[in-house]
């Protein structure tokens, strides 16, 4: 039987979260519902921030209060504070996300406070999570490369990933947000990482500014990674860090995973779909290398 790899869906927040153009609550939602029939389990919805600071992410409970009432697929938001955790409570959100960074200068310039009080923000959201059941996933960003520090040490990242699992995330993703990292300097992270933890609470979160995203997921499934963010069509960016380019593509890290013999559950004409529509009512050409290979074979 083929090892499983989870794939977490991010582009509906992360992806859009980044992209100039603001989508309808319809239109999020129809995008969710094609990722749901390619058969992505794991998505993430939105952001409840507030809408003045992140207009994209407006009215994400509203949208998930929409969300098909389906036992298989997990939903998440992401939840800056307990303000946030409280909306996504709300609306019977059962997972949701909470994010610093490796780096203090990208801590302070994308959530405005230092790691440290970033976690003191967590605490009350652990706390209330922890009270109602309800699963926390952590992101750390920037863990090999910062836009205004440079180079992250590893021992940096462990510290700061451990912390986040010991405050109770169930799972940390490391985000290597700004893409210029090569798979040597990914390995080094994973193995200061699993030198203290599990695996099995590790995901990897790459973006593709210098096309590396994929070689080094290649080095991260070597590690013995089998979590992995990824967005449709390579949605989004990074407003904090100039010219990072969208996440890696879930269309090419399928296409990395299943002729690697992993297995994924996603049904690649489904997922084809999906990318095309999301391509158009955005108005733009998919980042994904594999979709546009893929719509140039079968216009041929």
């Amino acid at each position: 039987m083929s090892e499983f790899v989870k794939i977490v869906e991010v582009g509906p927040r992360d992806g859009l979260q980044n992209e100039k153009q603001a989508l309808t609550v319809e239109q999020r939602l129809n995008f969710i519902n094609d990722l749901i029939n390619a058969g992505l389990k794991s998505i993430e919805v939105g952001s409840c921030v507030s809408a003045k600071w992140v207009p994209q992410m407006a009215q994400s409970d509203e949208l998930f209060k929409l969300l098909p009432q389906t036992t298989d697929v997990q939903f998440s938001l992401l939840t800056p504070n307990i303000k946030g955790f409280e909306t996504a409570q709300a609306v019977g959100c059962k997972e949701v996300a909470v994010f610093t960074a490796a780096s203090e200068s990208f801590t302070r310039k994308n959530i405005n406070c230092s790691i440290d009080e970033s976690f003191e923000k967590f605490s009350d959201v652990m706390s209330a999570a922890k009270a109602h059941n309800i699963r926390v996933r952590g992101y750390v960003s920037c863990v090999v490369d910062c836009p205004y520090e440079g180079a992250i040490a590893p021992e940096q990242v462990v510290k700061v990933v451990k912390r986040l699992y010991d405050m109770g995330c169930y799972e940390v993703s490391l985000g290597e947000t700004i893409g210029t990292a090569t798979p040597d300097r990914v390995q080094k992270v994973w193995q200061a990482c699993l030198a203290e933890l599990d695996s099995k609470v590790l995901a990897g979160h790459f973006h593709n500014t210098y096309g590396m995203a994929i070689a080094n997921i290649y080095q991260s499934l070597q590690q013995g990674i089998r979590v992995f963010d990824s967005s449709l069509a390579g949605l989004g960016g990074c407003p904090y860090a100039k010219g990072a380019s969208g996440n890696v593509s879930t269309e090419d890290l399928f296409y990395l995973l299943s002729h690697m013999g992993f297995e994924t559950g996603i049904d690649l004409e489904q997922l084809m779909q999906a990318s095309q529509n999301i391509s158009n009512v955005l108005n733009r050409k998919s980042l994904s290398n594999y979709a546009n290979a893929y719509w140039q074979t079968k216009c041929a």
